[in-house]
């Protein structure tokens, strides 16, 4: 490529000049090329490359400005091969030495030198805009050097690289790591000793920085197979981060497919920073992004602009607060240095005026915002201010200036404090019960209408009872409400709250209960989901109306199941609002749809808020707050129970052991994770758990675990077994009371479970709350993080073991294949579809899988990825027509035409090739050439061949299969109207209810059904008998005879085997032609009896008598026929070769006379007959006896001789429509010859081209150098 001209000085240091003229010098690089890299410079420079110069081997080759007078050299172009930079040299050398020769000064000729190579930059950069100043030269070059030295196509995408060293056992190999977006590659050269590495990251399952005395300060990569150290690098922490981020995208990917998609939006930086690339900028906007929206609990699709440090006056304590303020699309937020003193979110539809105050000595550079709500705050120590301001006023242009309900507190006045004296209020709601209570069960909401439930259920069941009545815990109440009147006035009500360690401690005091969905509501970050959505759930409700799907099953199934002991849950007022919020978050979000334990949690939030608001409070929780909890498999909970077990070993020592042996922490954590201890507690204690949740996330969860284990420690010690250890927890958390609660007790219906003679003491839930506060206040939300990246590296692994092992366990025993092997085909195959995904945007397999279908469904590859394994896995290698086989048998094994094979479907044609004896593998090889494997561009006359077949297909098509014995669609010969009436009648229903089932699939449970009607069909015994394959015509057995001819070219027998071939081939081809002519003399009766069994034997027998040589002029006649005469094989790519081949093998067997051989449209003479007799058993062979497209129509092969009864000649490229062969003519003619039986019945190892498939799996079209040095010159 050009390069931006630069200076070198002592240009022929570790350099070789190849061409020169008076301006410019091509040289190569010392070491490179043929037999460089064997001597000692080469070695030399060679490691010098790698360890001191990232870029030098990228550009093996560049040209050089020189002037005659000066050492002083420009570079101009380098180029990772010879052919790229003698195009760069011709071009110079064409369009610049005659315009140069006319300048006489040679300042002038390097000025203008410079500035054409840079205008070419220029243009070749305005034509790749988009991309074109992304990322930096140097940045480039390390680009393509990582494509070039590890294979990887254009669409591999390189992140970042680092010098380190590698250990390889005790010694460090100094090299680059390169960073991919799929991959981490590593490659070191020392003195000759090269390494080279590619893991992908799919296959992480520990990623770690660590310190050791063997490897100081090193990053640990393990997967299945290797433990892989790396240390010395310049900065390590950056490094590590990158490759967390990398190693998350990738699971990211095995769970929910979702591949990485680069931000387009992202701006470009005012200074682009050296060696730093689009994607790592991105990568890194994306860290930050997330850690923002988890710090102030913002929707997810809001994006950080910029951050910056600067003090907030503090009006409650009168202070001046330093800190870092974030400014985002719709946000101001601020953050205190110290983590408890403030938090402050200003959403920015709140913001009526920003304004910049007057500097002075005690306050500079200050900025003022005021909001809606009367609130102003101050900040100030502001750097650029104007900036600031500047962005502040772009984001609040484009921010809608009227939003319904934008000020949470006059919101929650009507509902909580006016609803009790309005007596419409809940009049409204209670009028609403009518409606759903006329519905029958079952799919009730299809006759709901808009949402009824305009406030929290806990205020419509709750009995009336009055302050006075309820005593000590009602003035208890009044005064948290008050402390929280008062916290409201000092710091603020709503979104804009002062939120500091003042607002935890009356957290952990309890919130009241008219309070608490209000700030659930703003704790969670759901208030902003609600007022800039309007309306989105009611429309939301009414879109998922009537739809039925698996997910409203199950809804349906655990509606009455939620809570009900309480009297909300008890009657249909509350059953229809559970119904419709769960509904409508299943038809939001799919992936999820509906998980066991949301029903628990989301009745819940309907006790203390709308329909609407417990709608985006769950929206919260299973998106932000509990991420990949409520998936198909648990992810999340599974991920924190695994953070659970870390930090009981760090707090717990002496209990963590006895747990693990006990297997309790497995059982008792889902439960309290997934329902945050509504389920296992009393609901009174529970929901001061969720009140300190929603302000402090999962840490709290963690915290009562913890502390929960801690209280019972002397008892679970003690436990004999894992029952006994629920019994003791059990027990402890239903006697969690709290007795502040003014709500009625509800009973605890887990309590009468587990209650016994001696109940333990009460435990005050707001003391265990303080103990947990007190012991495992260590807890960081970063550390958090930290620990659920190990975790969910650990467990997806975990995962996609688990169904590796299912599928391998619903391969049916037959197949042959051993457990390992099974797995390791597996795992080829999974990474075919994975690569799909990485670089296939195109392909069908690109489209996202579904997790929640059965597991032997979830990867599926499509023909291309299929023809790639085929070619390294097949024990049938064919040369150049390996891919027309593997285009067949993909199409036989595609049973459903989606085109689209699963793990199973690809196993059964491996076993086919593999396993079983020499008639299952040649039944398989049969099957091949018959359709659906040969397809009608393989076959044109397959539509005559067809009419034979008419009248007794009923008996030689099987319905069922073994599971080689895929189905034939016969429509692809003749269509339905040759099949019988009934036949006609099953294939019409099966295919009517096929298109159904591919209508419904993903959004009706019939898919299951129909998945689980499937694998019973194949686990009913199918026995099939040779005679229930169909007969084979002439065009077919010809195609046959072609895969066998290069089945055999390969092979070390193949002379033998090509003898025995041609034997065969003519033997059957006597065979087709002398049981037509038999079913000719006895009166042309119905087809199917002339090549009947009977008869195929008689004449097998008679032929076999007759014949014992092949005869050679049948051999002459057959040659590959062009394209265009009728032979549509030859568009597949095989008869090219074949035809060349059978020349060859010729030449090799007759010592170069092909005389003998005619063309297919000539006739044979006597004359010629006589003289090929004369030719050696192999020249019958090599020439090829397999086809009889140029015999007479009524042509008889009777002892080897040619009678002619009429001088008609077929035209090139028809058919004998009449002719037919059987299997069990072919079976018995192949058994005749032991080479061809030794062939097939040959024992394969599939492991080794297994570990050969892993080695090439990522080695796509690059070439090396060598092999472009050598093309090129």
């Amino acid at each position: 490529m050009w390069l931006g001209p630069e200076e070198v000085l002592g240009a022929n240091a570790l350099w070789v000049t190849e061409r020169a003229n008076p301006f410019f010098v091509l040289q190569r690089r010392r070491g490179h090329g043929k037999g460089g890299g064997l001597l000692l410079p080469g070695l030399l420079v060679g490691t010098l490359d790698v360890v001191l110069d990232s870029s030098a081997r990228v550009a093996p080759y560049r040209i050089l400005h020189q002037t005659q007078d000066s050492q002083v050299y420009w570079t101009v172009a380098c180029g990772s091969s010879r052919k790229e930079i003698t195009k760069h040299w011709e071009w110079l050398e064409n369009n610049l030495l005659q315009t140069l020769s006319i300048f006489d000064n040679e300042e002038d000729i390097t000025t203008f030198i410079k500035g054409k190579i840079h205008g070419i930059i220029a243009e070749e950069n305005k034509n790749l805009q988009p991309q074109g100043d992304e990322n930096p030269g140097k940045f480039k070059e390390a680009e393509l050097k990582m494509r070039k030295q590890f294979g990887m196509p254009e669409g591999e995408k390189l992140v970042n690289y680092y010098s380190c060293s590698y250990w390889k056992g005790r010694v460090p190999r100094q090299g680059w790591l390169y960073l991919t977006v799929n991959h981490l590659c590593f490659y070191s050269f020392l003195l000759g000793k090269e390494v080279s590495l590619v893991v992908q990251w799919v296959d992480v399952t520990r990623l770690e920085k660590n310190a050791t005395l063997l490897f100081p300060e090193s990053i640990r990569v393990d997967t299945r197979d290797q433990e892989l150290f790396f240390s010395m690098f310049l900065n390590i922490s950056e490094t590590f981060k990158l490759m967390e981020q990398l190693a998350n995208l990738a699971m990211r990917q095995l769970l929910d497919s979702e591949g990485f998609l680069e931000d387009k939006a992202l701006p470009r930086p005012i200074r682009p920073r050296r060696n730093i690339s689009a994607l790592k900028r991105d990568l890194d906007a994306r860290a930050k992004n997330e850690c923002y929206r988890a710090t102030f609990r913002l929707p997810r699709d809001e994006r950080l602009d910029g951050h910056t440090s600067c003090t907030l006056w503090t009006p409650f304590n009168k202070l001046h607060i330093p800190g870092q303020m974030y400014i985002s699309n719709n946000y101001i937020c601020f953050a205190s240095k110290e983590e408890d003193a403030c938090h402050l979110i200003i959403p920015l539809r709140e913001v009526t005026i920003v304004e910049k105050a007057d500097s002075s000595s005690v306050l500079p550079s200050p900025l003022s915002i005021s909001t809606k709500s009367k609130m102003t705050f101050l900040f100030a120590n502001l750097k650029d201010r104007d900036f600031l301001v500047q962005r502040i006023s772009d984001f609040l242009q484009k921010t809608p200036s009227k939003q319904p309900g934008s000020s949470i507190g006059e919101r929650k006045a009507s509902i909580v404090d006016a609803a009790p004296e309005s007596p419409s209020a809940p009049q409204e709601v209670l009028e609403q019960p009518t409606c759903p209570s006329s519905t029958p069960s079952g799919c009730q909401s299809c006759t709901q209408e808009a949402p009824t439930a305009s406030q929290g259920l806990l205020k419509l069941f709750q009995r009336n009872s009055s302050t006075e009545v309820l005593g000590a815990k009602g003035a208890k109440e009044k005064m948290k409400e008050e402390s929280w009147n008062i916290h409201f006035f000092e710091y603020g009500r709503g979104m804009c709250m002062y939120r500091t360690a003042k607002t935890r401690e009356l957290v952990l005091k309890g919130i009241p209960e008219g309070l608490r969905g209000e700030l659930w509501l703003l704790f969670s970050g759901a208030w902003n989901d609600l007022v800039t959505h309007p309306g989105y759930y009611a429309k939301l409700v009414e879109k998922s109306m009537g739809k039925y799907s698996l997910a409203t099953e199950e809804i349906e199934r655990d509606l009455h199941r939620s809570m009900p002991e309480h009297p909300a849950f008890q009657n249909e007022l509350g059953i229809a609002a559970l119904r419709r919020v769960l509904t409508a978050y299943a038809f939001r979000n799919p992936t999820i749809g509906y998980c066991q334990a949301m029903n628990i949690v989301t009745s819940v939030l309907l006790l203390y808020g709308s329909e609407e608001e417990a709608f985006w409070l769950l929206v919260a929780l299973c998106e932000r707050m509990l991420p990949d909890y409520y998936n198909t498999r648990v992810v999340g909970a599974l991920v924190d129970q695994g953070i659970f077990e870390e930090l009981t070993r760090d707090f717990l020592p002496q209990l963590s052991e006895k747990m693990q042996d006990l297997g309790v922490i497995s059982s008792i954590s889902l439960s309290w994770f997934l329902t945050l201890f509504l389920s296992v507690m009393p609901f009174e204690s529970a929901v001061v758990v969720v009140d300190c949740f929603f302000y402090e996330g999962i840490k709290v969860v963690l915290q009562v675990a913890l502390a929960i284990l801690d209280a019972n420690t002397e008892q679970l010690l003690g436990c004999m077994d894992e029952g006994e250890a629920m019994t003791v927890l059990g027990r402890y958390l239903d006697n969690v009371v709290n007795k502040q609660s003014v709500s009625p007790p509800i009973p605890h219906l887990h309590a009468l479970l587990t209650s016994g003679d001696d109940p333990p003491a009460e435990v005050d839930i707001f003391e265990l709350l303080k103990v947990s506060y007190e012991k495992f206040s260590s807890l960081r939300a970063n550390d958090i993080e930290q620990m659920r990246f190990k975790q969910r590296l650990k467990v997806i692994q975990s995962l996609e073991d688990t169904a590796k092992r299912s599928v391998v366990r619903a391969i049916p025993g037959d197949v042959g294949f051993s457990i390992e092997e099974l797995e390791d085909l597996y795992v080829v195959f999974k990474a075919k579809h994975l690569a799909s995904q990485y670089w296939g945007g195109s392909r069908t397999t690109a489209i996202r899988r579904d997790p929640s279908l059965p597991c032997l469904e979830q990867y599926r590859i499509d023909a291309s990825q299929f023809q790639e394994l085929f070619a390294n896995l097949t024990p049938w290698a064919c040369g150049l027509h390996t891919p027309v086989l593997a285009g067949r048998m993909f199409r036989l094994l595609d049973k459903n035409k989606d085109s689209l094979i699963n793990f199973k479907e690809f196993v059964t044609g491996m076993s086919g090739m593999y396993h079983g004896d020499l008639t299952e593998k040649l039944k398989v090889l049969y099957k091949l050439h018959l359709p659906p494997a040969l397809s009608p561009e393989e076959a044109e006359s397959a539509l005559e061949a067809a009419c034979y077949f008419t009248e007794d297909r009923s008996s030689e098509v099987s319905s069922l299969a073994s599971d080689l014995d895929l189905f034939l669609p016969w429509e692809a010969q003749g269509g339905p109207e040759t099949l019988p009436q009934e036949e006609q009648e099953g294939a019409s229903n099966e295919d009517v209810q096929e298109k159904r089932h591919a209508e419904e699939k993903g959004t009706s449970p019939q898919d299951y059904r129909h998945y689980l009607q499937m694998w019973a069909k194949e686990k009913e015994a199918q026995k099939e008998t040779i005679k229930d394959l169909p007969k084979m015509n002439q065009e077919q057995f010809i195609e046959l005879c072609k895969t066998l001819y290069n089945m055999f070219s390969e092979d070390p027998m193949e002379q033998d085997l090509y003898h025995a071939i041609a034997t065969v081939a003519s033997l059957l081809l006597r065979i087709g032609e002398v049981g037509k002519k038999f079913s000719v003399r006895v009166g042309r009766k119905p087809r199917d009896s002339a090549c009947s069994g009977d008869h195929d034997r008689a004449t097998t027998a008679a032929v076999e008598e007759e014949s014992l040589v092949p005869e050679p002029h049948q051999d002459a006649a057959w040659e590959p026929q062009p394209p265009a005469a009728g032979d549509p094989q030859a568009k597949a790519g095989g008869d090219t070769h074949l035809g060349k081949a059978l020349q060859e093998s010729q030449v090799v067997g007759e010592g170069g006379s092909s005389e003998g051989q005619g063309s297919p449209s000539q006739l044979l003479s006597d004359d010629e007959t006589k003289d090929d007799m004369s030719m050696s058993s192999y020249s019958v062979v090599s020439t090829g006896s397999l086809q009889c497209e140029d015999l007479t129509d009524d042509t008889v092969l009777v002892g080897g001789k040619v009678s002619s009864h009429t001088a008609t000649v077929h035209c090139e490229g028809t058919v004998d429509t009449d002719w037919c062969i059987s299997f069990e003519q072919i079976l018995a003619s192949i058994l005749t010859e032991s080479v061809l039986v030794n062939f097939f019945e040959k024992r394969v190892d599939i492991g080794l081209k297994i570990k050969d498939q892993k080695k090439v799996e990522r080695q796509f079209s690059t070439s090396s150098d060598h092999e472009q040095s050598g093309v090129s010159g």
